[in-house]
């Protein structure tokens, strides 16, 4: 008989016995059922028949482990089909190994995963119940004693809403969530609480993804359906589309990888990008940018001359490659050899605006 250090409780093997009264009971290598001549209990290298329930009992105390597994999954977590027990299972990786080897882990400090910018450990509790730990992937080395302890979920609200300058975040998966924090010893509803506050829908979006049910809605789609003020984003021009991917849905913005193109059978050229969670449709933001663009594009174009040293030019065009890609704060004051350095900026600003603001003193053509 395969013993372990596990503990069995008494509710797990009446809960189990209960189980099998309405048919056999299998998980991750632990088969029991019932037969006319008794109990069969079988787990890997073990296999035992005609068992009463006190032998039953003994067989399953002595294999607590694929027993308290069983109980975790079926009837802690429950929800057999749904994206949470999915989840939940990946992240144990329950398709790769076996419950030996994912309990020995659990208890040597635990199975680690990232999900986006979250770093989420899984460890072992008391009779086979789970203990997830959730901090930023940027903390995942840090002692807990440095991080400011969190006990609720709902606290992440506040704590994502800003970044670390305290701008505001309107696009949940951008990748600039704030560290210094750990919510530990939560269950495994309140983790899948916390992650839908952090990344709304990552988790259903992912499992229907894993499913091939992931329906997705691209561009023109999108569009179509707008009303009110956001209608006008059917008129954006098609090549205007690829210059909004190109601005807002690359990695270095969104954690989220794109999956809808301009139509079904137009795809776009910008790559969708390599992030963990699937994109169904153009996100509020994006819509929401386009209607300024679609504006914008309405503008004709007029020519304008303007008198620039060829460093001048240059430096217009770091300044806009520097803001585009959010280095802004990068620039150091003494940095005066960088095109976007604020003293260079205000150097040309003098020299080269009026008092009016108009570049070169050319006025903006209505």
């Amino acid at each position: 008989m395969a013993a372990t250090d596990a503990e069995l409780a008494p509710d797990q093997f009446e809960d189990l016995v209960d189980a099998v009264t309405g048919g056999p009971v299998e998980l991750d290598g632990l088969v029991v059922q019932y037969e006319d001549d008794g109990y069969v209990f079988e787990v890997p290298d073990l296999h035992r028949e005609h068992l009463s329930v006190e032998e039953l009992e003994r067989v399953a105390a002595a294999n607590a482990e694929w027993v308290s597994n069983w109980h975790f999954w079926n009837v802690v977590v429950g929800g057999e089909g749904t994206a949470r027990r999915a989840f939940l299972r990946w992240l144990e990786a329950t398709d790769e190994h076996s419950v030996r080897a994912r309990y020995d882990a659990m208890r040597d400090g635990g199975i680690h995963h990232e999900w986006g910018q979250l770093h989420v450990t899984v460890e072992l509790g008391e009779v086979g119940y789970r203990r997830y730990e959730l901090r930023h992937v940027d903390d995942s080395e840090a002692d807990p004693d440095e991080l400011t302890v969190h006990d609720e979920p709902r606290d992440l609200r506040d704590l994502s809403k800003y970044d670390d300058r305290g701008r505001y975040r309107p696009l949940k998966t951008a990748p600039s969530l704030v560290d210094g924090w750990v919510l530990p010893e939560l269950t495994s509803g309140e983790l899948k609480e916390a992650l839908g506050v952090v990344y709304p829908a990552t988790v259903e979006n992912w499992h229907r993804e894993h499913e091939g049910n992931l329906d997705v809605s691209h561009w023109r789609e999108t569009a179509e359906r707008q009303t009110g003020i956001y209608g006008v984003v059917e008129e954006l021009p098609r090549e205007a589309v690829e210059w909004v991917t190109e601005a807002a849905c690359v990695d270095s913005q969104c954690l989220k990888r794109r999956e809808w193109e301009y139509d079904e059978d137009d795809d776009l050229e910008t790559p969708g990008g390599d992030g963990p969670f699937p994109c169904r449709e153009p996100c509020s933001l994006v819509v929401a940018a386009a209607r300024k663009w679609t504006k914008l594009e309405e503008e004709e174009e007029h020519t304008y001359e303007f008198d620039l040293t060829p460093s001048e030019k240059e430096q217009l065009e770091a300044i806009v490659d520097t803001v585009s890609e959010g280095r802004t704060d990068e620039i150091r004051e003494a940095d005066v050899y960088e095109g976007a350095n604020r003293y260079r900026a205000r150097y040309l600003r003098a020299k080269r605006f009026d008092e009016d603001g108009n570049l070169c003193g050319v006025p903006t053509e209505e």
